[in-house]
């Protein structure tokens, strides 16, 4: 009699299969300690608590599916802004299509020839904050990041950078598997913008693990748009310190699949942080925000501002948490995640948490989900305004609130833009 055969374990293999990059002393290092937090862990599935309402398999097959590339109708995203521009091809750093990596307030390095060292200043972070950024919530995409990729930049800002840096990310192949780890630092003062922009690769891990000094800024904005069949997940690890200030703000449009996790320790009193996206997608757009706040310094503010226009079948999750731990007093703490729902096909999945430890905090969650305003439509439509236009109106007054978490003008306009362009193209 023939002994049962046991069906084999997709996710067991990849692992076995992962083979770690060479590199100097502490690239080795981190790279051999993520990989022991991945095969500890193991890859996601539906039953783990966070991945429910989101199917990783696209995420943990071998190889990425295919996705078609499509030529932009619109110019590419902070185009009139004067950037210094990094790109990235299928997720290989571009150097004839980038600028010289220098500039007044600013160091930037690659991770492809800073990890072949063993001394340079990202040993004491990279891999460092996604490794602390593992408890309580298990992210294993980090991980096998953090253990198998090759390109990334290495920023380090030590006064007020002249310029914002451009991550830019561009597509050929319709089959790119792309892997990319950054990792930013700014000094004690110093202050530097990060854009991102592009579609990356037909499938995109990427991690950001940024850490702000005493009296420090960061600001971050993204656009992820333009190729609808793409798969992609993201992970911003923060530690922000003494008076220093953190935003981030995602605009998201197309995807199949985009799953972005940020994790943020505000480490130092009187620090601030806030993090925001917009979405907008419909047919087969699946868009997950996971996010985890830690409260762990005294007199500190957050803030979470998420926003999805859904429609035509399209899902929308948000999964956010904000910790207060003991002695984090005064904490201003608040989190508010709605969607706006286009017809009866879409849903809109939320998880919102609070976990308080401290009593002197002012702490307040919410997440609503709805259709348009009925009396506002009948109200344009009964001045004139065609049905389509009044319904985009209702659409980007809706995401105004995620918008202006956008500190910079400029930039405010561009996203107001962006959107606009896109109902504009989606109308029906």
């Amino acid at each position: 009699m023939a002994a049962p055969q046991t069906k084999a374990d997709p996710n067991a293999a990849r692992l076995a299969a992962i083979r770690l990059p060479e590199g100097g002393v502490w690239a080795s290092e981190a790279r051999s300690a993520a990989l022991g937090r991945l095969t500890a862990m193991g890859l996601p599935r539906r039953r783990d608590e966070y991945w429910r309402w989101t199917d990783a398999a696209a995420l943990n097959a071998a190889e990425a599916a295919p996705a078609a590339t499509f030529d932009p109708r619109e110019r590419p995203p902070f185009d009139s802004v004067d950037r210094l521009k990094v790109v990235f091809v299928d997720g290989v750093f571009d150097p004839a299509a980038s600028d010289d990596l220098s500039g007044a307030g600013i160091e930037i390095g690659r991770l492809a020839e800073a990890g072949e060292r063993d001394i340079h200043w990202a040993r004491h972070l990279y891999g460092r904050l996604e490794a602390a950024g593992q408890t309580p919530v298990a992210r294993p995409f980090a991980a096998l990041n953090t253990a198998t990729a090759t390109d990334g930049v290495l920023i380090r800002a030590t006064g007020t950078a002249a310029r914002p840096v451009a991550l830019i990310y561009l597509r050929r192949s319709e089959t790119s598997d792309a892997v990319l780890h950054h990792v930013v630092r700014v000094e004690p003062g110093a202050s530097v913008t990060v854009l991102e922009s592009g579609p990356a690769a037909a499938r995109l891990n990427k991690v950001m693990e940024v850490d702000v000094a005493e009296g420090g800024a960061f600001h971050h904005v993204r656009v992820q748009g333009r190729d609808h069949e793409r798969r992609a997940v993201t992970h911003l690890f923060a530690r922000v310190g003494k008076a220093a200030t953190f935003k981030s703000f995602t605009l998201t449009k197309n995807g199949r699949l985009t799953r972005n996790e940020a994790v943020i320790d505000i480490a130092g009193d009187g620090a601030v942080a806030h993090i925001a996206g917009a979405c907008v997608g419909d047919g087969d757009f699946h868009h997950d925000d996971t996010v985890f706040v830690t409260h762990g310094a005294v007199g500190c503010e957050s803030r979470q501002v998420f926003k999805k226009v859904l429609r035509a079948g399209a899902t929308g999750v948000f999964q956010g948490k904000i910790l207060v731990k003991p002695g984090a007093q005064q904490t201003d703490g608040y989190q508010l995640s709605q969607s706006l729902l286009l017809d009866e096909a879409s849903q809109f999945l939320a998880k919102p948490e609070l976990e308080i430890y401290a009593d002197d905090v002012k702490c307040s969650h919410g997440s609503t989900s709805g259709a348009i305003d009925e009396t506002a439509l009948f109200y344009l439509r009964s001045r004139g305004v065609p049905a389509a236009e009044a319904t985009d109106l209702l659409v980007l007054a809706f995401l105004a609130e995620a918008l202006d978490e956008v500190e910079d003008e400029a930039l405010r306009d561009e996203i107001r833009g962006r959107l606009d362009g896109w109902l504009a193209r989606h109308r029906k």
